[in-house]
């Protein structure tokens, strides 16, 4: 599918074919582009279109590059980050003098968005450089709004962990496992934001240069500048984010084994309270001749005496030291 736009007044209007008003276009978005998309593009830009195996590599040099004097970037991007198992796919932002051309295999939310607010609000799209700018800017306000919910819902887990009133073990073991999936999904969606911000920071790093050859562009280094800042801050929040969360798992994982040495504890407690009772019961049930306790009249009470005895006193001991 092709998306084209044209810049009238700082705003962006979409228009319905590309060859309509080729000349005055500003942007292109290529979304799941078939070949014969791909080659219209080329031949109205001049300038060949990034396959998506090309887009995939992970080299810097396959990402970051000047071709024909077009400058080519890719950055990572979630998708559906409404839930915790966002889509991650790279998209490529082609700077080509006046125009800019992107390339993508998923529905980000920024390129939902930003058409939209561009069309009504005054974002001074002009030409293809401010669209890219103002772009990006819509992506990062993305991001930080995903982060911010997955800090949200981190509160909300160590509330709920450390916080919980549930008396049965069966049921705190139950939440237990409930948390850990929780986490584990946390953990997914800020590692996924994380890859992306790296990608940003490569892109904005290298934007900045791109835009540093331009002698009139001192506002736009200014926005790539915060761009870059805000991208940064970013990270480090979703680094903080992530030492959250491990030490979320840890804390989770601790207090599992607490409540495992628990019950562990008050099984080995019964066992030795048991046990002297158990001495006492085993000496008594033998039955030879040469017994003298077998013709007491009292026998059967006093031995039933000192087996209850023989419990009450490690039970005593064990509270007294406070192992219970």
């Amino acid at each position: 599918m092709i998306k084209a736009f044209v810049a009238q007044n700082e705003h962006l209007h979409p228009v319905d074919h590309l060859t309509a008003d080729s000349s005055n276009v500003v942007w292109v978005d290529l979304f799941n582009p078939t070949k014969d998309e791909e080659n219209t593009v080329e031949e109205w830009l001049g300038v060949e279109v990034p396959t998506r195996e090309e887009m995939e590599e992970i080299e810097v040099s396959s990402r970051l590059y000047a071709e024909n004097g077009a400058y080519v970037m890719t950055a990572t991007l979630p998708a559906h980050t409404d839930g915790d198992r966002p889509e991650m796919l790279p998209v490529t932002f082609m700077l080509a003098g006046e125009r800019l051309i992107t390339i993508r295999y998923h529905e980000p939310r920024a390129f939902q968005t930003f058409p939209m607010h561009a069309e009504k609000a005054d974002v001074g799209c002009t030409n293809g450089e401010t669209i890219l700018v103002s772009l990006l800017e819509a992506i990062v306000d993305r991001l930080a709004d995903v982060l911010e919910r997955a800090s949200k819902d981190v509160v909300d887990i160590s509330r709920d962990m450390f916080d919980s009133t549930e008396k049965k073990a069966s049921k705190r073991d139950r939440d237990f496992r409930a948390i850990i999936h929780r986490i584990g999904s946390k953990e997914d969606l800020v590692s996924k934001v994380q890859d992306s911000l790296l990608t940003l920071q490569r892109l904005s790093g290298y934007l900045a240069n791109v835009v540093a050859q331009d002698s009139q562009g001192k506002v736009m280094r200014a926005r790539v500048k915060t761009l870059a800042r805000d991208v940064s801050s970013l990270s480090d929040h979703a680094s903080f984010q992530t030492q959250k969360i491990n030490f979320l798992l840890d804390a989770t994982l601790g207090m599992i084994n607490i409540e495992q040495n628990g019950i562990i504890k008050i099984f080995s407690v019964a066992a030795v309270v048991f046990l002297p009772p158990t001495l006492v019961a085993s000496v008594y049930g033998m039955n030879f001749e040469g017994m003298p306790e077998l013709k007491w009249a009292f026998g059967y009470p006093i031995a039933l005496g000192i087996m209850v005895l023989s419990a009450i006193l490690p039970f005593w001991f064990f509270r007294r030291k406070g192992w219970l």
